[in-house]
């Protein structure tokens, strides 16, 4: 069932109606991974638990074994993210102090690969 399309940190858009732009299947699975892991714990005041609150790490000297454990503890709470395979986090600190998270996992309706990207931290 199509959602509202809202890609995190970005503003909502006009779909090619003219009305608000509608996700769904894979697309949607993304939005969804993608705001669980950039969701602050307590910022979502129906369930004070969802998120990962990877935006911790900002201004921080990260440890890119915390965010790989912080990733994989929350990765598998999205329906859109299949078991199996499992997925492949890969977690790389950089020399100014940001970290370089890189995700591929199996789209839980489709099996089709997915990836996502992210930098935590600041330059």
């Amino acid at each position: 069932m199509p959602d509202l399309s809202h890609e995190f940190g970005a503003d909502i858009v006009a779909g090619p109606t003219g009305d608000l732009a509608l996700s769904e299947g894979v697309a949607l699975g993304r939005q969804r991974v993608l705001r669980r892991l950039l969701t602050n714990p307590g910022e979502y005041i129906w369930q004070p638990e969802y998120g990962a609150g990877l935006g911790q790490f900002v201004g921080q000297p990260a440890s890119a074994a915390r965010v790989r454990a912080v990733v994989r503890s929350q990765i598998f709470r999205e329906a859109a993210v299949a078991r199996s395979p499992e997925p492949v986090v890969e977690v790389r600190a950089g020399d100014d102090g940001r970290v370089f998270v890189s995700i591929r996992y199996a789209d839980a309706d489709s099996g089709e690969t997915q990836s996502l990207s992210l930098t935590v931290g600041e330059q």
